[in-house]
């Protein structure tokens, strides 16, 4: 566990690679996923690097298997997934995979223009068989009609819209037509048309075709309709044709004559039939090469996306004037370099080389990333702390104690057993089937975030069990575990003055606490249960949980000003220990430590008799920052109480100029020592009476904290400006996040008042009926309660309280040690970079 306090130890390494060595061992170290290369050629075009066309020829690869996957996909095939994780080819193989996927493609592009076309070829029929039925069906019902007049000027004007061809050369009229397909959405737009630019001089019919048709270019189903237009001479006939044109509707030829428009009929059909058998054959093809390549295409992405992050990786290296030989520097954790070694030689006897790749530690003054290893558990913690900002190198990690203080301090806030036992069962329910959920990949966002947090909502929900049991709250009702220790009975005492009559008459009795046996003592776990019932229910818990925040909160912040020690002790600052930590501390726990004190004290020295007569400690606390104690009828706590605050008072007061100014001139003192008496070395012997060289050290770590880390001039300035507002920050800040834990105090009510809210004026609603029909309402009413107290008091309460525990880590805890101001450490991973966590 001694890594996960404090960042891991990083090293930069020289890495001495063999030119044909090379692709494998960065494939090894990709395997291995423990070092991070520097772009050594930062000033190359990408363009112009040496492995650039391998690259390419990844990306290509890997264009034509998302083609693949695509085709795959709208075919609704399932892409075979068994968890292999294949080798990387070696370059040689890369011919015989780009030679495998071009075949595929090809073979794929073909068999979807040849199934286009033929779908094409299909449709045309299809619309064609359509038209010629739909005009049979307009002629026979003209005929039809043409059968039922006797008015022998209409009897000829309907043969000649009939038949035009079969009238004779002195026909009076002779009408032209032309048929064809039309989306089925279009139709009033085109009949508008066609009525204004004809001017009203064409006949148009039109009808449904009944069954969707298939469109081969977009594939999905289209309804259209059959229409045909009656015109009577060409200029008619071209105005039509471009209309048609203009709303893409299809045209046909269409046979003038019944026995002419039946024989193509069967034609077309013949040919349909044919068609389709064609198609069906096709699309087995189609189907059984898919299906061929689903069963690999997982495989071949693997395989490709590695060689292009190996080729990826080799243009951040310099090649060495020889052209045999590849550098590159890497960070790398100190505990992994024996694992690296190893991953060097496997890839170098894999590659066949006989000369071994050299690893050199390398110094440099550069700061170097931050790595703090996780597991399953700790992952979301450390997240949680990584997004405040990720920690300066080999500073205090917070992830450790947060794993508790998070969960504790969300509990304080959302404690009732009820809720805490349902977010514990859900999260249960993540963590037995984590396998499970994790092979499934489920692309839902919200989802994912929620799983990956599963650990910290188990803690959340085993942490609010447990304040649940000390609040003595479950859906907004007590448990009566050990009875109750007030009785109700001791008040028909003879030495009270109770009877039955005023029970039953009183709604509302008040207990004294001070009465003979009225009161039996503190209650074994938790809150009394009878508290439910009291009508000053709400300022007795008020009380208790106000203070409780108070101290959570002391005790949190001193906490975190105590990890700060750690800090300056491990990187050898002893002038912030003398003149930042302790002064610190002793501020904090002169004043608020002080008042944690107090309220102890005040709940052992008063009982039930003297607690009327018990001073507030508000006003105590409030004279104590004014020094005024004027007031002759003011009760004190304690005999000296005032000579004690007092004392207090002028110590926390000294702290601020031993913060704001000791400092800083203790550091310009060191800078004009260093400046005016330095050591000279001549020959090796010493000259002057400055520091000695282990004492200049000592100089140089205690000024980490200025800009002379940097090598710029030292300005004291801008040292006592940085001073002042760290001073200032720090004991305004003391004041502040006190009160901001109140925020326990606050949320921890409003949850309660909630759940009881929810309780009376739903849940209670069902109870209330005594009847059947109360049983039938309650099923409906139960249901409503179970929906709103997830919704409203799991997750949005749940919600609410974890964005505020989330607060009080970020700016109440971690300002008092943790800066933040490192980088992340992102290691050559094939795992990270198959799962997309980072590009390039």
């Amino acid at each position: 566990m001694g890594e996960l306090f404090r960042s891991e130890e990083m090293t930069l390494a020289q890495l001495f690679l063999q030119s044909e060595a090379a692709y494998c061992c960065v494939s090894e170290l990709g395997e291995l996923g423990m070092v991070q290369f520097r772009d050594l050629n930062p000033d190359v075009n990408v363009f112009q690097r040496k492995f650039v066309n391998e690259v390419r020829r990844c990306e290509e690869m890997d264009r034509k298997l998302r083609f693949v996957e695509k085709e795959i996909r709208k075919a609704n095939l399932a892409i075979l997934d068994t968890g292999e994780n294949p080798e990387v080819p070696f370059p040689r193989d890369m011919i015989d995979l780009e030679a495998t996927f071009e075949k595929l493609e090809n073979e794929l592009k073909e068999i979807n223009t040849n199934q286009e076309a033929l779908k094409r070829n299909f449709l045309e029929l299809t619309e064609l068989k359509y038209i010629l039925r739909r005009t049979q069906q307009f002629f026979d019902e003209a005929e039809l009609h043409h059968q039922q007049m006797s008015d022998p000027d209409l009897l000829e004007e309907s043969s000649s819209l009939l038949e035009p061809s079969e009238l004779g050369r002195g026909a009076p009229l002779r009408l032209g037509f032309v048929a064809g397909v039309i989306n089925r959405e279009r139709i009033p737009t085109f009949e508008r048309m066609l009525w204004r630019v004809c001017r009203g001089n064409v006949f148009l019919r039109q009808a449904e075709i009944e069954n969707p048709l298939e469109d081969p270019v977009a594939g999905g189903q289209v309804d259209k309709s059959v229409f045909i237009i009656f015109f009577q001479g060409d200029q008619l006939k071209n105005r039509v044709k471009k209309i048609c044109e203009g709303f893409r509707a299809s045209l046909y030829p269409c046979p003038e004559t019944p026995h002419e428009r039946k024989e193509m009929l069967a034609g077309v059909n013949t040919r349909i039939d044919d068609l389709q058998m064609v198609l069906n054959q096709t699309e087995d093809h189609r189907q059984r090469v898919l299906q061929a390549a689903a069963k690999n295409i997982r495989v071949w992405f693997i395989k490709v996306r590695k060689m292009k992050a190996i080729y990826h990786t080799l243009n951040l290296c310099n090649i060495d004037v020889t052209q045999k030989c590849l550098i590159a520097e890497v960070w790398c954790p100190v505990t992994d370099l024996d694992s690296i070694q190893f991953a060097l030689r496997r890839g170098t006897e894999r590659s066949g080389s006989t000369v071994p790749s050299i690893l050199n530690r390398m110094q440099t003054s550069q700061t170097p990333p931050t790595y703090n290893k996780t597991n399953k558990f700790t992952y979301g913690f450390q997240n949680i702390v990584d997004a405040y900002g990720i920690g300066t190198y080999r500073e205090i990690n917070p992830a450790p104690y947060t794993i508790i203080t998070f969960p504790f301090l969300f509990a304080v806030m959302f404690g009732d057993f009820g809720h805490g036992v349902l977010l514990t069962a859900f999260a249960v329910w993540m963590v037995l089937r984590e396998s499970r959920i994790l092979s499934q990949k489920s692309e839902n966002e919200i989802f994912t975030t929620v799983f990956s947090g599963r650990y910290i909502i188990l803690l959340m929900g085993v942490f609010s069990v447990y304040t649940g049991l000390i609040y003595n709250d479950c859906f907004a009702k007590t448990l009566n575990m050990f009875g109750s220790s007030w009785s109700p009975r001791a008040m028909f005492h003879p030495m009270g003055n109770w009877t039955d009559k005023t029970l039953q008459s009183n709604p509302n009795l008040q207990l004294d606490p001070a009465h003979p046996n009225v009161f039996s003592g503190p209650y074994p776990f938790g809150i009394d249960p009878i508290w439910n019932i009291a009508t000053n229910k709400l300022t007795f818990l008020n009380s208790f949980k106000m203070k409780m925040s108070v101290i959570l909160g002391v005790v949190h912040m001193v906490f975190g000003v105590s990890l700060s020690l750690l800090n300056h002790i491990y990187f050898k600052r002893p002038l912030n220990i003398y003149f930042s930590f302790i002064p610190e501390i002793v501020f904090m726990l002169s004043l608020f430590g002080y008042l944690v004190i107090l309220i102890f004290y005040k709940w052992c020295a008063y009982d039930a008799s003297t607690s009327k007569d018990a001073p507030s400690l508000l006003i105590h606390f409030i004279n104590m920052f004014l020094f005024s104690y004027s007031d002759k009828t003011m009760k004190y706590l304690y005999n000296g109480q005032r000579g004690v605050q007092s004392f207090l008072a002028i110590v926390a007061l000294l702290c601020v100029p031993c913060m704001l100014v000791v400092k800083p001139l203790v550091l310009r003192h060191q800078h004009l020592k260093r400046k005016h008496l330095g050591t000279h070395n001549f020959g090796g012997i010493r000259v002057g009476n400055g520091p000695t060289e282990e004492d200049a050290e000592i100089i140089q770590h205690d000024q980490l904290d200025t800009h002379s880390e940097d090598g710029e001039e030292f300005n004291f300035g801008d040292v006592a400006v940085h001073q002042a507002i760290h001073t200032i920050e720090y004991c305004l800040g003391c004041v502040s996040n006190t009160a901001s834990y109140l925020r326990l105090w606050a949320l921890s009510l409003a949850h309660a008042q909630l759940s009881e809210v929810l309780w009376d004026m739903v849940l209670h609603l069902g109870l209330s009926v005594n009847n059947f029909g109360g049983s039938f309402l309650l099923f409906f009413v139960f249901a409503a309660f179970a929906v709103l107290t997830i919704t409203i008091l799991l997750i949005m309460e749940g919600l609410s309280a974890f964005l505020h525990a989330l607060r009080l880590h970020w700016v109440e805890f971690q300002n008092k040690f943790y800066c933040g101001a490192g980088y992340k450490f992102f290691p050559f991973s094939f795992e990270s970079i198959l799962e997309g966590k980072f590009e390039e």
